[in-house]
């Protein structure tokens, strides 16, 4: 995402990605109006939805098929405009990759380190290849190299955060797949062309099996295994790639759980290419320090780390000058803008897990119900958009009453000159300020509402 929306601003960049060529790996992505937004105003929105469902809940059972209740979606659409859409991350990547050049993506390129002279970094691979830039951003997970390159230097300094030192919390082990596609007559649900049908069956130690229905009669589907600290400490797999590695003894143990859809879990493996399942480690943290000089880290996960990709190259885009004083700004509003929200992100995903494993009912998730839900209004909020593409108002709706406004005072200006536009301006910004800073006011509570978390 971050080298379609940079090739959208022509901004000079280039892609140093570490796997030696691209695979097909992972299993649904689920992406809300908010980044859909985004997808419009980069003009693929379009080919988005030929290769997606829109999903309205995910339905719960436990292990003999008993519904133990729903986790809605209503909220999601009201708050951003659209039903949150679902696709193989396979596609969604294509879909993406269309988008930036092949001759600026660098392939086998395993970053050692990096360092910064006058005003530029200079990164070293561990092919002896060399280069150089203004601003290197880390988007290489959660044991990125520019991040342990960023906090060994802060740390040699003093300067690294204690909480920062810290160990990763609690992991979890996904595995995860992308079946062939299956008979609708076997599957009803597939027949749906509506929607995608989600549903999560809770097992009895701390896993659980979700299976969803995607476009081209294919099912998406997960093994999610909480660990305990100390499991997780005895593991200890100090990284977080996707790989097809190791995922027999996996598959093997579940064969026999339950499908929500029917069967067993063993006829959804068995028409799964051995390609397309990929077991990862996982652990959550959330590290107070995201740059570093010329260097910015993004956030691990599809989903997140597309909206941190709008907001940091909306602040880059701003700055004035490529001066050390212009990137710290830059980087400390993206700071601001992103690091409360990433919190809330994780707390909401360990809650959304306990439920899933069944430490917590269902019915205790903080969403809200029908009645609330009729006071709630269209959100997205500022930074969520490109701002310097057309539809940077606060989603769709609000560019259009940001439209009318400008071009009513446009309209009344008296003439062409430096003091009419002045004014006609002002007139502008009065009229729309106030609603800009109530929306930003009341950001917090539709984040914590979307994430699921009080």
């Amino acid at each position: 995402m971050l080298g379609a929306i940079l090739e959208a601003t022509n901004i000079p960049y280039h892609i140093l990605e570490r796997a030696t060529e691209f695979r097909p790996l992972g299993s649904i992505i689920s992406l809300t109006g908010d980044i859909l937004l985004v997808f419009k105003q980069l003009g693929i929105y379009d080919e988005l939805k030929k290769v997606s469902l829109p999903t309205v809940a995910m339905d719960m059972f436990d292990t003999e098929l008993n519904a133990s209740g729903s986790l809605p979606a209503k909220h999601l659409k009201i708050a951003c405009g659209d039903d949150p859409l679902v696709h193989t991350r396979p596609k969604l990547s294509n879909l993406l990759r269309q988008k930036v050049p092949a001759h600026k993506i660098s392939m086998g390129k395993k970053v050692l380190c990096a360092k910064e002279y006058d005003n530029k970094v200079t990164v070293y691979c561990s092919d002896n290849t060399i280069y150089e830039c203004s601003i290197l951003v880390g988007a290489d997970g959660a044991y990125s190299a520019v991040r342990q390159n960023m906090h060994k230097e802060l740390e040699e300094k003093g300067n690294l955060p204690l909480g920062d030192k810290d160990a990763f919390s609690i992991g979890y082990i996904n595995m995860v797949g992308i079946s062939t596609p299956s008979s609708p007559e076997k599957y009803p649900e597939l027949g749906d062309k509506t929607r995608s049908h989600s549903r999560l069956v809770m097992g009895d130690n701390d896993d659980s099996c979700y299976v969803a229905s995607v476009s081209d009669n294919q099912f998406c589907w997960a093994i999610r295994i909480q660990l305990s600290e100390d499991k997780a400490k005895e593991l200890h797999f100090r990284n977080s790639e996707w790989g097809p590695e190791s995922v027999e003894p996996m598959l093997k143990k579940y064969r026999d759980f339950s499908c929500a859809f029917g069967g067993t879990m063993k006829e959804i493996f068995d028409s799964t290419p051995k390609n397309l399942i990929s077991k990862v480690f996982l652990e959550e943290k959330v590290f107070r320090t995201w740059y570093h000089g010329r260097s910015v880290l993004i956030g691990d996960g599809a989903a997140m780390a597309m909206k941190v990709a709008v907001v940091l190259v909306n602040c880059i885009y701003n700055m004035r000058d490529k001066s050390d004083k212009s990137v710290k700004a830059a980087f400390a509003s993206y700071y601001r803008q992103r690091h409360h929200e990433a919190e809330e992100m994780v707390k909401g995903s360990a809650f959304l897990t306990n439920v899933m494993n069944g430490h917590v009912s269902w019915k205790q998730t903080p969403f809200p119900d029908e009645h609330k839900l009729k006071e709630l209004t269209p959100l997205i909020k500022p930074g969520s958009v490109l701002q310097f593409l057309p539809g940077a108002g606060q989603g769709a709706a609000m560019a259009m009453k940001d439209a009318v406004v400008l071009a009513n005072c446009l309209y009344n200006m008296r003439d062409k000159s430096t003091m009419s536009i002045t004014s006609t301006l002002a007139e502008y910004y009065r009229q729309h300020y106030s609603e800009a800073n109530i929306v930003i006011k009341n950001s917090d509570i539709y984040t914590k509402m979307m994430f699921g978390y009080k």
